[in-house]
């Protein structure tokens, strides 16, 4: 039997882990594709990540890593693809050939939810300094901003994305949350923190506002991304992220290309019985 037709495993691996929407992507690509796979949900914790890779057998094709899941794999994987390696996080892992394969597809995800925008690629700022803000600023980086500014909640995290700017060739300067108000002008606004945390943002929306990427989608719209669309900005959502680093999931673990409206069909479809 060909490879493409016989049956392989595929599951997003996390905890809490029973919200997750990639079971919905990945199994209506599959269906698109002709391909008999399964996609899975399963709660598992960092101590027990090497245990379970250890137990996969041939028929498993690939992995999603939720965090803090993205950091604990790393010493467990083969081979590390630059993009992760730069961002310190792996949000797949592909299975093949014996060898555990891990990648980045956040970035791409960024990339792309920012290129629908038409987003400018001149200044940038960046709310937060975790990993979602690590893939971030490796995605700035690839759409050609030279420069971005972070605002940290937490200083210690600002290590690793100062690490990551210098990986990826970004002038990275770090200022304080509290002056994350008057950065809100920039070009491209990508908020990584989670739901509410930005709301004490929203008086300081400019009149006219570049584009934001929200990561957030669940509430949406978020409070900040209503006051942007309100003064006329362009808005991506954590949907849009969603959606397209799952399309270069499938094109990793299958080969092949999805169709992005099918997904993005069938993702909003679901997110809007939630």
């Amino acid at each position: 039997m060909p490879a493409s037709a016989a049956h392989r495993r595929a599951a997003v691996l996390g905890h809490p882990i029973a919200h997750s929407l990639s079971p919905v992507l990945h199994r209506a690509a599959y269906r698109e594709l002709g391909l008999d796979w399964s996609y899975d949900r399963v709660d598992v914790v960092g101590e027990e990540l090497a245990a379970f890779l250890d137990s996969l057998d041939a028929s498993w094709a690939g992995l999603s890593l939720t965090m803090p899941l993205k950091n604990d794999v790393l010493p467990l994987l083969d081979v590390v693809d630059p993009v992760a390696l730069a961002t310190g996080a792996v949000n797949t892992v592909v299975l093949a050939d014996g060898r555990r394969r891990g990648y980045n597809t956040d970035v791409d995800g960024i990339v792309v939810s920012l290129d629908e925008t038409h987003a400018g690629r001149g200044s940038a700022v960046v709310l937060g300094a975790g990993a979602t803000a690590r893939s971030a600023v490796a995605a700035l980086a690839a759409r050609g901003t030279t420069s971005v500014t972070a605002h940290a909640r937490r200083t210690p995290a600002a290590a690793d994305l100062e690490l990551t700017a210098a990986a990826v060739g970004v002038q990275l300067t770090v200022r304080p949350w509290s002056e994350a108000g008057g950065s809100l002008g920039a070009d491209v606004v990508v908020s990584t923190v989670p739901k509410g945390v930005a709301d004490e943002l929203v008086p300081a929306v400019p009149d006219a506002p570049g584009t934001l990427l929200d990561v957030v989608y669940d509430p949406w719209p978020t409070a900040l991304a209503s006051a942007w669309l309100h003064q006329g900005g362009a808005v991506a959502s954590g949907l849009d992220l969603l959606l397209h680093q799952a399309v270069r999931q499938v094109r990793l673990m299958t080969g092949r290309d999805p169709s992005t409206e099918l997904l993005r069909t069938a993702l909003l479809e679901a997110a809007s019985t939630r």
